[in-house]
């Protein structure tokens, strides 16, 4: 038994174990993947710590790491953006919808702010912009309603609006 593991650890250039016979042994193991990757995603990478938001491909039997931009540029992809809503019905409020975006504004742009998330920018239409967030606010029914979205790159500050409404509702617009 001696001259195999003698034979295997000099041919395999691996670890070779003598266990008495019934007798079980863990044998540790590290699986590595290796991969290539450009300048610019190793520097991303780097950056990113513990996450980066990447695609491994098989190109050419070899394992490539790029990054998205690479991705959609090298593979041919056509990029796509995850839109998200959210909606809020105001039932007991007889305001226009100007009044409402109006004060809307004033309080969101102070909480905002104090969170450094950014700040709302009125547009000539009342609509309410930071980044890909979009506040407007509709009649619908007979009812006024606040309708939110954002992209998912800023689900921060979109999450943060959406639970400012959902908490203060009505009462952050007729305050």
């Amino acid at each position: 038994m001696s001259f195999l593991i003698e034979k295997i650890t000099d041919q395999f250039e691996i670890p070779a174990f003598k266990p008495a016979n019934g007798e079980q042994i863990n044998i540790p193991c590290q699986p590595q993947v290796s991969a290539t990757m450009s300048k610019e995603t190793f520097k991303a990478v780097r950056s990113a710590g513990n996450q980066f938001d990447g695609m491994l491909v098989r190109k050419n039997n070899q394992l490539v790491l790029l990054s998205k931009e690479e991705a959609v540029q090298q593979l041919v992809l056509k990029p796509h953006t995850l839109n998200l809503n959210y909606k809020l019905c105001l039932s007991g409020l007889n305001l226009e919808g100007t009044v409402i975006m109006e004060r809307l504004h004033t309080q969101l742009s102070s909480i905002i702010s104090d969170q450094k998330l950014g700040t709302f920018k009125r547009q000539h239409d009342g609509t309410l912009n930071l980044n890909s967030v979009h506040i407007t606010c509709r009649t619908e029914g007979g009812r006024s309603v606040i309708h939110v979205s954002w992209n998912v790159e800023d689900e921060p500050i979109g999450k943060a609006v959406s639970e400012i409404l959902e908490e203060c509702g009505e009462d952050l617009i007729t305050n």
